[in-house]
This record gives structure tokens, C-alpha cells and sequence, in this order.
């Protein structure tokens, strides 16, 4: 992802990040994220380049690359500044349709020259995107108190913790003694509790960082577990 104008700011479930006009960075698969952008002068731009596994695949038994797994573990992995790179955003402008999409002859070409690029001036970047295995089985309780402010699917949960929709409902009753579907509105709530009594924080604020899909869902699944409205409670903000 290179920013052209604008800001983001990002959190993975590790520590925060940010990005301003003409930096770029790596955003992994299979790693929980979010990112909120922030207009500058009224504009936000950016290029985003997919890299799939059947091209990241090709890529690598063209060019013959050996990896080792890396041991990375966030979810954005942010670039030095490169005038290669710089040099290559601005060469895809003559290639871009009216649907605002890179023409699909050129497509891979492009990508190649990016992966090219990219692993010219950062060798170590071959562990992370030329890593095709599947997650592995992980410690439940430290990913869940880690993530649980994502709102994401319980497959996508069961996947990144490396098990299977059925054992990641069984093992996680063992460890928290609740289904997960409760356990987290419940601890989401917690959370929220506690930020809007304590920290005097807006319900709209942040409802959706605790991964309610919106402010109706969280101000109703408020009131039921409390018997009052976020805004009730003593140095709450109005929303």
C-alpha cells in the first residue's frame, strides 16, 4: 500500500502505526487489522497491489527464491522511502482504466516489476511474502484477549488460531466457560464500560474500534447487559 495524499493511522492487536503522503508499507495476510485513513486538504489517495498466492507461486519458481518462515508477527510492515518505488507508482498511470483499475493485460507485468523492486532493497520481505503455510495451532487465550476488539468471523478466528470451526468452539468453552459469540459482546462491552465511565469517551467514538457494526447494535447490547444507556452513565460525553 503506497499513500499518495492523506494519512492512516493502523492497529493490529500489537501496537499502533501510522503512514503519511509517500510512504508505503506491507499489509499481511492472515494477520487481524484495521486502519482508518484521514483526508488531507480534503483528498485521501492511495495504491493498493495485491499479491496472490498463484502469482507470489510463479513469482518465486521464475526467479528461483528460497525463504525461511519469518517470525514477524505485525500485520504492517512499513518501507523506506524508495525512489524506485516512487518512480513506479507514477508509472502506472498510463495503465489505469476509467474504472480506476490497473488494464488486466499488464496486470502481472506491473506486479513483477513492484516484487522486484521491493526485494531488491529488502531481501528479509522474501520470509514474509513468500510464506504459504497455514497458521498454525496458536494459544487460544492470548490471541482471543488480543483480538477480541475485532469483528471478524468466528471461521476467520478459527483459522488464525490454527484449528478447525468445531475445535475452536470446544477449546475455547474449555478455556473461557462461554460460547464465543457471547464471551466477546460481553467483554467488548466490558471495554466499553470502562471507557465511556472512566476515560469519558464517545459512544460513536467507539463502538466500531470494538468491533460493533454499528452505534444502534452496540447502544442496544449496552443497555441490555446494564440496565442503562452509554450516555447515562456519570462523565459520559454525549454521543
Amino acid at each position: 500500500m503506497y499513500l499518495l495524499k492523506g494519512k492512516i493511522s493502523g492497529f493490529d492487536g500489537h501496537k499502533k502505526y501510522s503512514m503519511k503522503e509517500g510512504e508505503c508499507c506491507i499489509v499481511r495476510k492472515n494477520h487481524l487489522a484495521r486502519y482508518y485513513k484521514q483526508k488531507v486538504d480534503g483528498r485521501f489517495e492511495k495504491v493498493v497491489v495485491v499479491f496472490d498466492n498463484q502469482f507470489l507461486k510463479e513469482f518465486q519458481t521464475k526467479h528461483k527464491i528460497s525463504s525461511t518462515a519469518s517470525k514477524e508477527q505485525s500485520a504492517f510492515i512499513a518501507l523506506e522511502k524508495d525512489k524506485l518505488v516512487q518512480n513506479f507508482i507514477r508509472s502506472l498511470i498510463p495503465y489505469y482504466t476509467e474504472s480506476g483499475k490497473i488494464d488486466k493485460t499488464f496486470t502481472d507485468v506491473k506486479r513483477e516489476e513492484l516484487l522486484l523492486i521491493l526485494l531488491r532493497k529488502n531481501p528479509e520481505l522474501a520470509a514474509i511474502v513468500f510464506d504459504f503455510g497455514i497458521p498454525e495451532k496458536i494459544d487460544l487465550k492470548e490471541f482471543i484477549n488480543r483480538n477480541y476488539k475485532f469483528n471478524v468471523s468466528m471461521e476467520r478466528f478459527a483459522y488464525l488460531t490454527g484449528r478447525s470451526i468445531s475445535a475452536f468452539k470446544r477449546d475455547f468453552r474449555k478455556i473461557f466457560n462461554d460460547t464465543p459469540n457471547h464471551w466477546l459482546i460481553q467483554k467488548r462491552l466490558d471495554e466499553a464500560y470502562f471507557l465511556i465511565e472512566r476515560k469519558g469517551k464517545k459512544s460513536s467514538d467507539i463502538y466500531m474500534d470494538l468491533g460493533f457494526e454499528d452505534l444502534s447494535h452496540f447502544s442496544i447490547s449496552f443497555k441490555k447487559k446494564y440496565g442503562i444507556n452509554p450516555s447515562d452513565l456519570p462523565n459520559s460525553k454525549l454521543v
